[in-house]
């Protein structure tokens, strides 16, 4: 069963930056989507972020694009979220997540593995 390990959360102040990591146990999604979400209390979950199998294509959230940026290290297994002049409302718990698909997708029904979630606060 693949597992996915989400990291490098913590406490951040307005317009500073974070790197969020997404590591699996196993090679299963070297040849699927991954992608980033999000939830904030009281929120339902939101897409944040997707690459397809090769790294050659990108989708964001309207309310992230050009301040995230979403990679991935088929070498290590990895998937990264870059995360650059931080607002409050960024504010949520973020899990990463492996697609049944090759292509992009923004749909979180389209995504069968979650991990557990890594909690990002911003501080005004």
């Amino acid at each position: 069963q693949v597992q996915l390990v989400e990291s490098g959360g913590g406490l951040v102040q307005a317009g500073g930056s974070l790197r969020l990591s997404c590591a699996s146990s196993t090679r299963t999604f070297s040849s699927v989507a991954m992608g980033w979400f999000r939830q904030a209390p009281g929120k339902e979950r939101e897409f944040v972020a997707t690459i397809n199998w090769s790294g050659g294509g990108t989708s964001y959230a309207n309310s992230v694009k050009g301040r995230f940026t979403i990679s991935r290290d088929s070498a290590t297994n990895t998937v990264y979220l870059q995360m650059n002049s931080l607002k409050p409302e960024d504010t949520a718990a973020y899990s990463c997540a492996a697609s049944r698909y090759s292509f992009t997708t923004r749909n979180e029904n389209d995504y069968d593995y979650w991990g557990q979630g890594t909690q990002v606060t911003v501080s005004s």
